[in-house]
């Protein structure tokens, strides 16, 4: 009796599982569900399962082995992960779906940081008598992609025939992404040639990340020839279009356009956000054009977005040299109510330029500010 009370102690959690399965001569398999739900520790998963197959009421399904690998991956078990795979392929004795793929190859890729078994499993799925769709095989691309491994993102899309993939608007718009980020913008605009070759329309996230490379690299030229192609071929630019096109005018100091645009923007029924107004904000100040810039500002809070810390900053630094007090005060009271504290440099500059001009005050506001 105590040899019996001490192994149970020594093993608990085997004894809880020979437990549950001596419970029942037969367990369905919503019931094999609850179990491992119940099982607090992931590594007992593995146990339960093991036992489990060993009884004559063993019928596995994708939602059981779903549940599986979701509590392994709970543990960072990845290696009991793979155990579970080579079992499914070894039993054959019930079909996977992609999202059932799907799943562990995200786990593979965003949790485990194991790309390299993500491809592995992506490219296994035949033998698992299961094919995978457009979405995963982007889905792996795009982890690709975020991971930089630039090289393999080629590799891996030539490989789509292989797996029956029909390449989609979405994959080729992937690998634009991926070549972008490389820095080969000759090579993405062949893959954007390519989008007829493959049946598909390019969209506005192919123009937009085409255009913001180009602007990144200071061809702006191109990237405004592309913003026209986009209108011709019907692709309606969004926000973050305008954005892009608005941002490089900016850097090059053309804020003239700059405004066009933003009026353009309107126009067309495409509202401005916070970064369109900021980039013309930053442009304006810039330019030493101030009251044009707290116009803009106004504009930004009455819509309201909150401005930036830099851009009160920029903005009550050219006023206080202009000695432009009225103004001065009304931006140094939105930058309070938006939570900004001024820093001391501010608050002299704002003392020098209130005091200016003031003989009742001009002698102590050296005083004042050496005190401050």
């Amino acid at each position: 009796m105590g040899g019996g009370t001490s192994a149970a102690v020594q093993n608990p959690v085997t004894f809880l599982l020979d437990l549950w399965l001596s419970h029942r001569d037969w367990l369905s398999p919503n019931e094999v569900i609850k179990i491992i739900q119940q099982i607090r520790d992931p590594p007992a998963v593995l146990a339960f399962i093991h036992q489990w197959s060993n009884r004559k009421d063993y019928k596995p399904n994708k939602e059981i082995y779903t549940l599986v690998v979701s509590r392994l991956a709970e543990g960072c078990l990845f290696d009991d992960i793979e155990t579970v795979m080579l079992r499914i392929k070894a039993e054959r004795n019930f079909r996977l779906s992609d999202e059932f793929f799907y799943h562990v190859i995200k786990i593979y890729g965003n949790v485990a940081g194991r790309i390299g078994k993500a491809i592995e499993t992506l490219f296994d799925m035949p033998n698992y008598n299961c094919w995978p769709s457009v979405k995963t095989f982007n889905f792996v691309l795009n982890l690709l992609v975020s991971a930089k491994m630039f090289d393999v993102v080629h590799e891996v899309y030539m490989g789509a025939p292989k797996l029956g993939i029909e390449i989609d608007a979405c994959c080729l718009n992937i690998l634009i992404k991926g070549l972008c980020e490389s820095g080969n913008f000759n090579a993405a605009l062949k893959v954007f040639d390519e989008f007829p070759q493959q049946k598909c329309r390019p969209n506005v996230r192919t123009f937009s990340t085409l255009m913001h490379a180009l602007c990144d690299n200071g061809e702006l030229e191109r990237a405004s020839e592309l913003f026209s192609k986009m209108e011709n071929e019907g692709v309606c630019p969004d926000t973050i279009t305008f954005n892009i096109l608005i941002s490089g005018l900016r850097k090059q100091k053309r804020i003239e356009e700059a405004i066009e645009l933003l009026e353009r923007m309107k126009l067309k029924g495409c509202y401005p956000n916070a970064g369109t107004y900021q980039e013309v904000l930053y442009g304006l100040l810039d330019s030493g054009r101030l009251i044009e810039a707290k116009d803009c500002m106004r504009r930004m809070i009455l819509d309201g977005m909150d401005p930036s810390f830099v851009s009160y900053k920029k903005l009550l630094s050219g006023l206080c040299k202009k000695n432009l007090t009225e103004d001065v005060d009304w931006v140094l009271k939105q930058m309070v109510m938006q939570g900004f504290i001024p820093k001391m440099e501010m608050w002299k500059a704002i003392l020098r330029c209130t005091l200016a001009g003031n003989e009742d005050y001009s002698d102590a506001t050296g005083k004042v500010i050496e005190k401050l």
